[in-house]
């Protein structure tokens, strides 16, 4: 390393800490949350949550992250989108080919975590995932966009790409045939549903007095028991 890349590396790495410690969290007012007064089941607080995020301005509220791990153990995480959420569980959708899916087929166990930050508040879930059948997973597709459709045509999620011009190809191909076929079959495009067997509801405070709330399986996997968590 020369001493240029030396003294830009060092320039780099004190502007990076520089922004990182002045970075606040949660700089606007917070809503309260009395989890006394918090539904039987964390289903309808999660409806309540997620229109209260989107109402108060919260981009793209119904971006979450499923973690899942591999055949090794290895914890291994990614960002998607909800498709649902109903007394079945939260729904989402992927190839059944992809890292997610294969782990999925491999480890059925799953969490999934929302983060709204213009509210201060976030839902984490845990439960088992199943994967839908074939009719529903086309259904799930059929009400999505065109590029949507298109990508999924594209398929091979996951797998080494050789180059940009590769992808551009198939991805132009995919447009065309979503075009002129929007029944098109995407085999290995599957819906997935994670059935809950625990969800915490976690409102942030200024004061780090965090509220949290943990709905979790009774035994017998009847209904729910709720009990709050030290923040």
């Amino acid at each position: 390393m020369t001493n240029d890349d030396s003294d830009a590396s060092s320039s780099s790495s004190s502007e990076f800490h520089g922004v990182l410690h002045s970075l606040r969290v949660w700089d606007v007012p917070l809503p309260g949350f009395d989890p006394a007064g918090a539904p039987g089941a964390p289903l309808e607080l999660f409806r309540e949550w997620f229109l209260h995020a989107a109402r108060a301005g919260q981009p793209e509220p119904h971006t979450m992250t499923l973690a899942t791990a591999d055949a090794g153990g290895r914890p291994d995480a990614r960002v998607l989108m909800l498709h649902d959420a109903d007394e079945r569980g939260w729904h989402f959708a992927s190839h059944s080919t992809s890292a997610k899916g294969r782990q999925l087929a491999g480890r059925a166990d799953a969490a999934l975590v929302f983060y709204w930050p213009a509210v201060a508040r976030q839902v984490r879930i845990r439960g088992r995932v199943a994967a839908c059948g074939p009719e529903e997973s086309r259904a799930d597709l059929a009400v999505r966009s065109r590029g949507a459709l298109a990508a999924a045509l594209t398929g091979r999620q996951s797998e080494v790409l050789g180059s940009a011009e590769e992808l551009a190809r198939a991805s132009a191909a995919a447009w065309e045939r979503a075009g002129a076929e929007p029944d098109a079959p995407a085999p290995t495009w599957t819906r997935y549903v994670l059935e809950p067997a625990e969800a915490e509801f976690f409102q942030g405070d200024a004061a780090r007095r965090h509220v949290r709330l943990r709905y979790r399986r009774a035994d017998g996997g009847g209904g729910w028991v709720r009990e709050l968590l030290w923040p």
